[in-house]
């Protein structure tokens, strides 16, 4: 990963988005006076936390950027709620922060304690990311809160050894034929089972119904506020996700146990978004070689990914923009993922030495031949204000049933204390 920065550098791409997000005045605007009517600010403030965004990204920002003091800071803990807490007081509120990718639905309705983002300019750069990601950020009547950081595009990881073992193919692509069905995948983890008797295809059943609720159409509630949880793309997710546990090949993991669980063999195989790749490596880091990544069963879908927002109280909101499509820039994207496995939501770094080069962890291959088609195959899916908490009790009792609770007893609960969530958020 040194080596692509390095090449980056070399190559001059750091300063190569002048015609792209970022460029400058011509698509930022000019930032000679502030927001509230005089002069430039003398200082700044910008929110995020650990790992949201390249520390080193964030600065150099505050050395870009001379006609202010740029002054960042990470913020620990319940990141939303101090932010809520913040504005709601009205006191010492951050010029830009950052929104979790689960938090932007629930802060959409607010939109108006944001600045619009296309009033700064944004609606001229929309073309430069992905539309699905986009619209996350976006209210129904087209203001943009949250400005793009990054994706979590899933795809397969799994260790070629115990495929190897079990029978299975291990190269990305035959892995990624053989196993492009749920029922192929599930396949494969009973063959699994039984060359490797301790070794499991899933971490835990939230995992699969998770990825699954990722690729459908719709989710929870549709776009009319309409409570849809109890219809058939909920429940064939569901059906999935208890499967695993019918077949024996649910390893149960809730609890701490995760990271022995990826250096010990105990499992084979990870559905996850890109980010996840640097918790397998921190998990794991004498298995270096010993994991690969292919296209996931059933489709793609997303997994986090967070914004960068402007509170209406910021002090230069083109400054604040200029500062944000900088940091955003596809470079500075490519040196997020180096950094802090950010994986980028302009396709336009995709083609970087940073997210093209051969990464050792995987055995040297490259990535982004994998998550660059996912993310782009990410469906658009409507996400409520309420659509976290309404998933809640399918996660709780699919750890139920696998704990022995019968899985349609388990449906009829989770859908019940589901809409009870729904009526308490509508009311």
């Amino acid at each position: 990963m040194e080596l692509s920065r390095r090449q980056l550098l070399r190559n001059g791409l750091y300063g190569a988005a002048g015609l792209a997000v970022g460029g400058g005045a011509a698509a930022c605007g000019t930032s000679s006076t502030s927001g509230s009517g005089g002069g430039v600010p003398a200082s700044m403030t910008l929110w995020y936390w650990s790992g949201g965004l390249s520390d080193k990204v964030v600065a150099d920002a505050t050395k870009k950027f001379t006609q202010t003091k740029l002054k960042s800071s990470v913020i620990g803990g319940d990141f939303k709620q101090k932010l809520q807490t913040t504005m709601a007081s009205g006191k010492y509120v951050p010029d830009i922060t950052g929104i979790k990718g689960e938090d932007i639905a629930s802060l959409l309705p607010n939109a108006d304690k944001f600045i619009d983002l296309n009033t700064l300019g944004a609606d001229k750069l929309a073309s430069q990311f992905l539309d699905w990601k986009w619209k996350q950020g976006s209210t129904k009547d087209g203001k943009l809160i949250g400005f793009p950081i990054d994706i979590g595009p899933t795809a397969l990881f799994y260790r070629p050894d115990l495929f190897q073992k079990a029978g299975l193919p291990t190269d990305p692509d035959k892995v990624a034929a053989a196993l492009s069905t749920w029922d192929d995948y599930f396949q494969a983890g009973v063959e699994i089972k039984k060359a490797l008797p301790k070794a499991f295809l899933v971490n835990n059943t939230g995992s699969v119904f998770g990825q699954a609720v990722g690729q459908a159409p719709e989710r929870f509630i549709d776009a009319g506020g309409k409570f849809i949880g109890d219809q058939a793309h909920i429940r064939n997710a569901w059906e999935l996700a208890v499967k695993t546990v019918a077949l024996g090949i649910d390893a149960k993991i809730n609890d701490n146990s995760w990271n022995a669980a990826i250096g010990n063999g105990t499992l084979a195989t990870e559905i996850g978004a890109a980010w996840h790749a640097l918790d397998i490596e921190q998990a794991a880091p004498e298995l270096k070689g010993s994991w690969r990544v292919a296209a996931g069963p059933g489709g793609a879908a997303n997994n986090g990914g967070s914004f960068l927002a402007l509170p209406r109280q910021c002090a230069d909101p083109q400054l604040a923009f200029e500062i944000v499509t900088w940091i955003l820039n596809p470079a500075n994207q490519a040196r997020g993922f180096t950094d802090d496995a950010l994986f980028p939501s302009m396709p336009a770094a995709y083609t970087l030495p940073a997210l093209t080069a051969a990464d050792p962890y995987f055995g040297g291959q490259s990535t982004i031949d994998v998550f660059g088609p996912a993310a782009k195959a990410i469906p658009v899916q409507y996400q409520a204000p309420a659509d976290s908490a309404v998933s809640t009790p399918y996660f709780n009792e699919l750890t139920n049933v696998e704990t022995g609770k019968s899985p349609d007893t388990a449906w009829s609960d989770a859908v019940s204390q589901a809409k009870q969530v729904f009526q308490q958020q509508a009311g």
